[in-house]
């Protein structure tokens, strides 16, 4: 089922964490990669991504991530199975536009101080995780 429409505000909040994204992601494209655009946001994968966002995770090896309205994966396989997760990201984004990083930094430190996983204890990603399960 297709999403709803994304507003043109919200691209226009997040374009600051987009424009990187589209950057790497034509990257991707220039080095064998593959880019569509699905669902009002650009998917790419393969290409130099499959070696660097696998370095990219600090704790976590990541296989995809959403960088605005972009979402970047190792491989189309890590694309399909993660697609539900990074789009909560990427709605993120859009609420957050670009104090997101720093909202996600500052759930990771949260996390951090209360003695938990700043990955898997911060409440971006559970929030992703909470949606990709149901």
């Amino acid at each position: 089922m297709a999403e709803p429409a994304r507003h043109p505000l919200a691209y226009a909040w997040a374009s600051p964490l987009t424009l990187p994204g589209l950057v790497l992601a034509g990257a991707a494209r220039a080095t064998g990669g593959a880019v569509v655009v699905r669902d009002g946001v650009v998917e790419a994968h393969g290409g130099l991504l499959a070696p660097l966002l696998p370095r990219l995770g600090v704790g976590v090896r990541p296989i995809a991530m959403a960088v605005g309205h972009v979402v970047l994966a190792v491989d189309q396989g890590a694309l399909d199975c993660t697609r539900r997760h990074e789009r909560v990201h990427v709605e993120q984004a859009e609420r957050w536009g670009p104090l997101f990083p720093l909202a996600y930094a500052g759930a990771s430190l949260a996390a951090l101080l209360r003695g938990q996983d700043p990955y898997h204890d911060n409440a971006f990603e559970r929030e992703a995780c909470a949606a990709s399960e149901g």
